[in-house]
């Protein structure tokens, strides 16, 4: 069930909810990233965080999946950032511009957060597109207030646990489809 935090509407804190799921396989997380692809239109901030080799990848691929994106999909250490589209009718859609993209970051070669400022990446992280940034606890002060972040723990060589943290009321309802659409899904 979808953990409310903070629901003081007369606050200025957001709503904060939580959720979390145990994955037993690599083949799990990505059937988890693929059900969140499924419901994002564009214009979401995905922030992921975990040491490494718990699986920030796996979901991003899973996630992109369910974006319609059949690119393979690989981790932009060197790069940084790797940009998808998604596939309409077997073919990448210009005119719907960057609602379609799927923009891949990855932190961990950052030195330092101003980095992402210097490099531009901020304008990314407003865009239409949606936004996947690994090792996003390299650069919390320049987060946006509202956000969806995914903290991937390893539990074991294949099990891993995933605690979901939406800030906002947006990315709070994003979770509460997410959970029933995940409680209806039966395999990966």
């Amino acid at each position: 069930m979808i953990d409310e935090v903070s629901e003081n509407m007369d606050s200025q804190e957001p709503v904060t909810c939580r959720l979390e799921f145990s994955s037993q396989s690599a083949l799990y997380t990505q059937c988890l990233g693929r059900c969140l692809g499924e419901l994002l239109h564009g214009g979401e901030l995905l922030l992921l965080d975990g040491q490494l080799g718990t699986g920030k990848t796996t979901f991003t691929q899973g996630l992109a999946r369910g974006m319609n994106i059949s690119a393979v999909v690989n981790s932009p250490t060197f790069t940084l950032l790797k940009e998808y589209r998604r596939e309409t009718s077997g073919q990448a859609s210009p005119s719907a511009g960057d609602a379609q993209a799927l923009y891949h970051f990855d932190l961990y070669r950052l030195d330092e957060p101003e980095e992402m400022i210097d490099l531009g990446f901020e304008e990314y992280f407003y865009s239409s597109g949606v936004c996947v940034v690994e090792w996003a606890d390299r650069a919390t002060k320049f987060w946006p207030a509202e956000r969806l972040y995914i903290h991937l723990t390893s539990l074991d060589e294949v099990k891993r646990d995933l605690l979901f943290v939406a800030t906002g009321s947006r990315y709070c309802e994003l979770l509460r489809r997410f959970q029933k659409k995940m409680y209806a899904t039966v395999s990966p």
